[in-house]
């Protein structure tokens, strides 16, 4: 087995490498990025592998403690986010528990080592969840159980299992806004509905009723494809869209000189229509925007 001070330097200089491309790309890591692994001792360790789920390097020896697990967007392996629970189900590799990489993850419940969870938000993309703790293993329904835990403890005394609740309580909220980023962006064709913008990277999902409205739900009919620059003028009320999907912008902003973002990004787009999903249960709902607009007509 590998000494503890390899195993420990390996997920040292992991998660100190996950963090510097959190800071660099928020949860929107590059796949090539991910792919250039650490240096430890001198060897070049990498530390995941887009085609499993499961991933043990192998300077962590025949019996070491699984490093990273991932999982598609969708969700592919049946893997399931319980937000309720505060834990995440991870499938087995297939339907034989001692499986390599079943064992190399049951390793690492045993011995409690911390390990990496990257998640696909757009194809090629990932975010980075760390560090997380398998804290039950379940045979009978061929899955392991993950929870989230911070990197900085506080100092006050604070229940192991409550912090890793809460912390994985907070991870879920994060993927499921980013799904729901997906799921609204792939319905308006990656494009912003206002200007058309195609670049996926400056594309935001806008919730119509906002997340504290108890009807706010990250549903695709609740949202829309919009640029950062128009999601902002949205939220702020500087632009309005009315029932009919018309787009309104504020007198105010109408009667401002500015340079050319004024003029063609938001002067010219008064009185245009948005362009919709194809599918009418992706559309809008009128209901909401009729609500949003009146906010807006009012602020």
């Amino acid at each position: 087995m590998p000494t503890a001070s390899i195993d420990e330097e390996v997920r040292a200089a992991t998660f100190a490498f996950v963090q510097l491309l959190r800071d660099r790309y928020a949860g929107r890591i590059p796949r090539a990025e991910l792919m250039k692994g650490v240096a430890v001792r001198g060897d070049r360790v990498p530390i995941w592998n887009y085609q499993k789920g499961i991933f043990k390097p192998a300077i962590l020896g025949p019996e070491g403690a699984a490093l990273s697990v991932q999982t598609s967007a969708e969700s592919p392996y049946g893997d399931v986010h319980d937000p309720e629970a505060g834990i995440i189900h991870y499938k087995y590799r297939g339907s034989d528990p001692e499986h390599i990489d079943n064992r190399a993850l049951r390793r690492a419940w045993i011995e409690q080592r911390p390990i990496l969870y990257l998640v696909a938000v757009d194809p090629g993309f990932y975010d980075a969840v760390y560090p997380i703790y398998v804290t039950a293993d379940d045979p009978q329904h061929l899955q392991f159980t993950l929870m989230a835990d911070q990197v900085f403890v506080p100092k006050i005394a604070v229940d192991p299992a409550v912090r890793r609740e809460y912390a994985t309580r907070a991870v879920l909220q994060r993927l499921h806004q980013q799904q729901f980023r997906r799921l609204v962006l792939r319905a308006y064709r990656e494009q912003c509905a206002i200007c058309r913008l195609r670049h996926v990277e400056l594309l935001d999902a806008a919730h119509i009723l906002p997340d504290r409205d108890p009807r706010g739900e990250p549903t695709v009919s609740n949202g829309l494809g919009l640029c950062k620059i128009h999601h902002s003028a949205y939220d702020n009320h500087i632009i309005g869209i009315d029932p009919d999907a018309r787009v309104h912008v504020r007198e105010d902003i109408l009667e401002e000189i500015d340079g050319p973002m004024l003029r063609h990004g938001l002067q010219e787009v008064n009185g245009s229509r948005l362009v919709l999903p194809r599918t009418a249960e992706n559309r809008p709902n009128r209901e909401y925007l009729a609500e949003r607009f009146e906010t807006f007509r009012a602020a």
